[in-house]
């Protein structure tokens, strides 16, 4: 997973901000925006949803208020003694009477009620064979046909005294009225004593109203009347249809509601009237509705694209003026890596930041070749060092040389003494030659202060005698080499020396008491004492001397701060007390021979 981030993560330093600002402020303001577009479009499809409810609400109402004045006329119509008696005794008059007597109350209703729709027909059967209408029919009018009609049928068979018909065959002549279908509805006239003295239908053409309600509606607004079986049986716009999805979507329930159509990318609003089982439905173009959101969309993302495409373009040149002297000093810095340490960098091109990181660098890089400089130099002072203690090493490999010599000269001469201080200045001057060990064994170091004090003892005399006290667990301590040495050869100096007898010195290694961990070597003489020697020396040699001060600072180059040297004057003579790890190192060839 990280290897593949690794290869989308940009290395470049503009390339990661430019990715910084798309993913963080570009990329989320963007979605953002449509996020809130969305939003207000959804929220101006609500308003304007609700507001074509509120105007199917008005046609609903409207509708359901010829709906009641045709009951009203209805009513109007039985109750009419003059309609009631020519129905009742049409002998009474002549037939053209009678029709003019009724065409004159059919006008009278229609110009009473119908106000706003005059586009409703009356017909009225008698009970002897007349029918009288207020239209001119398309064909001419057959009482027993008519009376015969089914709606009339299943008024009488349902034995209610009126029945609505949704879809009532157009009678009308066309020159009239070109509706396919009417709103009908049919009645039983009775009179008081509940007798039938006749039959009425009112018919509305709602077609006629309802082109005459959405005269002032949008010319892209199209508006239906639909039935619950899918059936389109009115409509605003000629040839307009609603799409398949819509027409069953609307149809599953009987509601009002809005829907989306996305096949037609319009935006569909109906209402229910159970009455008549029919629903009015609004389509609208969403490009309608949100025509002047998607112009000032385009305009807000164009001016918020274009800049967007300034601030990136600023982006690149701030950071292409902030990675140039990076990638500049990248350069010379491989450069530098190459071992050329006099480069530079320009410092009159640069400014502010970049000014003080140009001069730090060109500094380092000062700093850097004069510590160059320095080194070379210290290398060769090192090998013209190493050089003089080469040439040094030849003095004392020609003083060993000369000691075999006099030590076969005292053998010849049968002089023990001279050959016995020939061997310990012998080991003395081996061991100080061997450059490559700083650490020997403590056995080892013993022997060489003893090699060292058989020489002191020859020279003195035997005036002062030397005890040696250590455990036997630590003869394979390790312990810098030549430090006993030093120390014993203070005491003598500066301690023993001058003491004719009864000189005395204490050689005792071991743990500290204190931590086991430590390795304690002890001198102790009991000679004049600090004090008195330093009198005795004058200014010019004080204790501690030279080789005190050699062996301290050699602790501290091995051991650094775990390693330690004490000088204690005592009350008669001196005691000088070394610190230092326990490093056990026993030689491998003891420890097999100890195993078996």
């Amino acid at each position: 997973m990280r290897k593949w981030l690794g290869h989308l993560i940009p290395h470049k330093l503009k390339y990661r901000l430019f990715a910084l600002f798309a993913l963080v402020i570009l990329l989320p303001f963007s979605v953002l925006n449509l996020y809130n577009y969305q939003k207000i479009e959804s929220l101006v499809q609500n308003k304007i949803s609700e507001q074509s409810h509120e105007q199917l609400d008005n046609l609903h109402r409207s509708l359901e208020d010829q709906l009641s004045i045709a009951f009203k006329t209805l009513i109007f119509l039985e109750q009419d003694s003059e309609v009631r008696r020519i129905l009742q005794k049409p002998e009474e008059r002549s037939v053209l009477d009678n029709k003019e007597i009724m065409e004159d109350k059919f006008k009278g209703l229609n110009n009473s009620f119908f106000l706003y729709n005059p586009s409703v027909y009356f017909t009225l059967l008698d009970n002897s064979g007349h029918v009288y209408t207020s239209y001119p029919p398309n064909t001419s009018l057959n009482y027993s046909q008519i009376a015969s009609n089914a709606s009339f049928k299943a008024l009488k068979e349902s034995k209610s005294s009126y029945l609505w018909v949704s879809d009532d065959v157009n009678y009308v002549s066309r020159d009239i009225s070109k509706s396919p279908s009417l709103l009908s509805l049919y009645a039983e006239l009775r009179d008081r004593s509940n007798k039938a003295y006749g039959l009425a239908r009112i018919s509305i053409d709602f077609s006629f109203w309802f082109q005459s309600m959405l005269q002032k509606s949008e010319s892209d607004q199209a508006y239906f009347i639909m039935t619950r079986t899918g059936e389109v049986i009115a409509r605003s716009i000629p040839d307009s249809s609603l799409s398949v999805a819509a027409v069953k979507e609307i149809a599953d329930m009987p509601q009002s509601g809005h829907w989306t159509d996305q096949q037609s990318d319009t935006l569909v609003n109906y209402s229910y009237l159970s009455s008549l089982d029919w629903y009015l439905v609004d389509r609208i173009p969403l490009h309608l509705l949100f025509r002047e959101i998607e112009t000032l969309k385009k305009q807000y993302f164009v001016t918020f694209y274009a800049i967007t495409a300034a601030f990136i373009a600023v982006a690149f040149m701030i950071a292409h003026a902030f990675t140039r002297p990076l990638s500049h000093m990248q350069i010379k810095m491989k450069e530098a890596v190459r071992k050329d340490l006099r480069i530079r960098l320009p410092e009159k091109r640069y400014k502010g930041e970049i000014l003080e990181l140009t001069r730090t660098f060109n500094t380092m890089m000062v700093d850097m070749n004069g510590l160059v400089q320095r080194l070379r130099a210290e290398e060769r002072q090192k090998d013209a060092v190493h050089f003089q203690m080469l040439l040094a090493q030849m003095n004392p490999h020609f003083l060993l040389n000369t000691l075999n010599t006099i030590k076969w000269i005292g053998l010849r001469s049968g002089s023990e003494e001279i050959v016995e201080i020939c061997l310990s200045l012998g080991k003395l001057l081996e061991t100080s030659l061997n450059s490559d060990v700083d650490l020997i064994h403590l056995r080892d170091e013993i022997e060489l202060t003893r090699a060292f004090l058989y020489i002191q003892q020859v020279r003195y005399g035997n005036r002062f005698q030397v005890e040696f006290s250590y455990d036997e667990e630590l003869v394979y301590a390790l312990v810098p080499k030549l430090s006993l040495q030093p120390l014993v050869d203070n005491a003598i100096k500066h301690g023993i020396g001058n003491m004719a007898e009864g000189g005395r010195i204490l050689i005792r290694m071991g743990r500290s008491p204190l931590l086991q961990d430590r390795l304690t070597l002890e001198v102790e003489d009991n000679g004049v004492g600090i004090e008195q020697s330093t009198k005795n020396q004058g200014e010019a040699r004080k204790r501690p001397s030279i080789g005190l001060q050699n062996v301290r600072e050699r602790l501290r180059l091995l051991f650094k701060d775990k390693g330690e040297l004490e000088v204690i004057p005592l009350e008669q003579g001196t005691l000088c007390r070394m610190h230092l790890p326990v490093l056990l190192s026993e030689p491998y060839e003891n420890t097999r021979q100890s195993i078996s």
